[in-house]
């Protein structure tokens, strides 16, 4: 009997230790977002999930800072070194202020990329974009003009000055604004991604500039700011509010026409995409010019002379769509 109990005991603590292994080998990925409690960055975590499962041996920390700052991605960042991470995949409030903490990681063998908003290439490895900062950038000047046959007063709802993605797709719009007949963009305000600054920034627009015509929120957070902004102004059917949002928000303002249509990638998708991409590189890819990296289900995505790459195009939605999708994400 003696010798029984010793075996299960000497069988119990080998399946432990032998788990306890396990789990130690799984890689850890960290998906840094800009801020906690943004429908966009938690739909992209389901997809970040879904790549862990599907990989088999990987762990998501999902984290990011409680506003959208640096110096609050730099504390998160910090923290993940101290924790030994395999992988940061960083959506970023700031092109350079990340930078130093991002190569200090780099230097301790951990995997870095960033994902929908970029870093300067010092601070990374690669870059995935959404999709293509030119089809962007055309897209949602394209989606205020469509409903503006004869032209009109435009006005812009960013996120912060300095988010790198936003900047560069405004960039993007007003190289292709001449191709759009009689759109005048009047202003460009900031609403930092809070939903009350981006209400109030809408609100000041409304007085300001009495003629407007449409408002292009590039931001999940703005652009349903920007249509409750217009729907508590009554200006329903005289301001339309476009740009980059999720269905599951927007669905109402879509049925109330506060919005006619708006664009977005799937963002479970990018958060699928960035966790492929990083777990690819911890095993071994190289990211360089002209490399290949493989994102699952997503396919592949081949980097530029930058070191970066693009998931796919932007996708209307609109009242023939957006129920459907809303139940999604």
């Amino acid at each position: 009997m003696k010798i029984l109990k010793s075996l299960m005991v000497t069988a119990a603590v080998t399946a432990a230790l032998m788990a306890n292994a396990a789990h130690a080998e799984n890689k850890k990925i960290a998906l840094v977002v800009k801020a906690l409690g943004i429908g966009f960055f938690e739909a992209a975590n389901k997809g970040a999930q879904e790549a862990a499962k599907e990989l088999g041996d990987v762990e998501i920390i999902y984290t990011g800072p409680t506003s959208t700052t640096a110096e609050g991605q730099i504390e998160v960042i910090n923290s993940l070194i101290a924790q030994k991470v395999d992988a940061i995949a960083v959506s970023a409030n700031d092109t350079d202020a990340l930078v130093p903490a991002l190569k200090k990681a780099m230097d301790r063998g951990i995997k870095v990329i960033s994902w929908d908003s970029g870093v300067a290439k010092e601070g990374r490895m690669m870059h995935l974009n959404p999709s293509s900062s030119p089809l962007i950038g055309n897209m949602i000047i394209k989606l205020a003009a469509d409903n503006l046959p004869e032209g009109g007063d435009v006005a812009v709802l960013s996120a912060s000055a300095t988010a790198t993605n936003q900047n560069t797709w405004i960039a993007e719009m007003k190289k292709v604004q001449g191709n759009y007949k009689g759109i005048n963009v009047v202003a460009t305000v900031y609403g930092d991604d809070l939903a009350d600054k981006s209400y109030r920034e809408t609100q000041g627009l409304i007085q300001s500039h009495p003629n407007l015509k449409a408002i292009i929120a590039p931001t999940s957070v703005g652009i349903v700011a920007a249509a409750q902004a217009v729907t508590d102004a009554g200006k329903i059917g005289q301001i339309n509010v476009t740009g980059l949002g999720l269905p599951s928000e927007m669905a109402g303002h879509v049925k109330s026409g506060a919005s006619k249509s708006f664009a977005i990638w799937n963002p479970i998708d990018l958060g699928y995409s960035a966790t492929m991409i990083a777990y690819e590189l911890i095993n071994g890819a190289e990211a360089k010019p002209g490399a290949e990296l493989k994102m699952g289900r997503m396919g592949a995505v081949k980097l530029d002379e930058n070191n970066e790459g693009a998931m796919a195009d932007p996708f209307v939605y609109d009242a023939s769509n957006v129920e459907e999708f809303a139940k999604i994400f």
